[in-house]
């Protein structure tokens, strides 16, 4: 046991600030693979299709097949003054917790108009987080103007000084999977950003089979570990589904030996989670904090995009590989100029 791989600052790196993607890669499937060996340590370098060589052909591929919902929303209050509100949760129908921007003094009851008043809702209360209760008129079109109006949550390091309309088209089609298909995240689980339909179908003819399961990425994804000692940091909830179905045939392919290979840290949570509580449950929410040393009892492979430094991505996949191995690859992949972060390149580890 190694008490540094418990301190925050263990997990930093340096990162040249123009490595940090802007922009997704020309073509999905165009984006780089470092390859990482958990036993031996060793790394080499790879274009995303050769994924199709790299994993065994009988491995069990799990997607997460989320959607982000363009739940961003630039408006007005009363008086007229600007905000800005990112929809986190439906506490009921038509009614979402949210973080609101540039907000002032809101008062309860207060009404506010988004998109030149193409919605309006009105502000209930403020929670101990921060985040208002916002009760939307003509909530049964709610869903409707959100995919007509709203913009996509695009995380802070990708930076938009004007978001133009083509702009905004592409972020909505590129920083989605081509898989997803259940609305309800707020950001993008963003090592499936590389797949095509045919890099899945080539996957499938080679024997792979592969699996969905749902978890909503909320705003936990962007908190940062305020602790140096990471054993105090606490996560925030995140709701997950996967049907009986999916998960008998994972635990069966299991005890036929065949690799499990998660794509990305979320599917990484909702099967460990499941493993820890046996397999007694398929729906519901989770706050697993996965850091080092921990025993993986499900995945034996994960593909993930580069995380931020000191984040608990970093800590989860440290988990997985080793601190020491992870951090080398971050620096060789610095030193290959990969690109970082939710539009960069990935790397698979098994």
């Amino acid at each position: 046991m190694n008490q540094e791989d418990w301190r925050l600052e263990s997990y930093d790196y340096d990162l040249p600030p123009e490595l940090i993607a802007q922009q997704p890669a020309d073509q999905r499937d165009s984006s780089r693979l470092l390859l990482l060996s958990r036993s031996q340590g060793t790394i080499s370098h790879h274009r995303f299709p050769e994924i199709l060589e790299l994993i065994p052909a009988e491995s069990c591929l799990v997607l997460n097949n989320t959607r982000v919902m363009p739940a961003r929303l630039l408006g007005h209050r009363a008086a007229g003054g600007e905000i800005e509100a990112l929809l986190v949760h439906e506490k009921f129908p038509g009614t979402w917790s949210a973080l609101v921007r540039k907000a002032g003094r809101i008062k309860p009851g207060e009404r506010l108009t988004f998109f030149e008043g193409q919605l309006a809702a009105k502000a209930l209360e403020r929670n101990d987080e921060g985040h208002w209760l916002l009760e939307f008129e003509a909530a049964e079109h709610l869903s409707e103007k959100l995919e007509r109006f709203g913009l996509l949550p695009l995380p802070p390091y990708i930076k938009r000084k004007k978001t133009s309309e083509q702009q905004n088209q592409e972020d909505r089609e590129r920083y989605q999977t081509c898989y997803a298909s259940v609305p309800g995240a707020i950001a993008a689980p963003t090592a499936g950003l590389h797949f095509t339909p045919e890099v899945l179908e080539a996957l499938r003819k080679r024997g792979t089979r592969v699996f969905e399961l749902t978890l909503h990425v909320g705003l936990g994804t962007f908190s940062a570990v305020e602790d140096s000692d990471l054993r105090k940091h606490r996560m925030h909830s995140e709701h997950f589904q996967i049907s009986e179905a999916v998960l008998n045939d994972l635990l069966e392919m299991k005890s036929e030996g065949k690799p499990i290979i998660a794509v990305g840290t979320t599917v990484v949570r909702v099967l460990e989670s499941l493993a820890l509580e046996n397999y007694q449950r398929h729906s519901g929410w989770t706050d697993i904090f996965i850091y080092p040393p921990y025993e993986f009892r499900l995945v034996d492979g994960m593909l993930t995009n580069f995380h931020l430094p000191n984040s608990t991505l970093m800590m989860l996949v440290s988990a997985f590989c080793g601190r020491t191995n992870l951090l080398r690859a971050y620096q060789e992949a610095v030193l290959e100029r990969y690109r970082f972060f939710s539009y960069g390149d990935c790397m698979l580890i098994h």
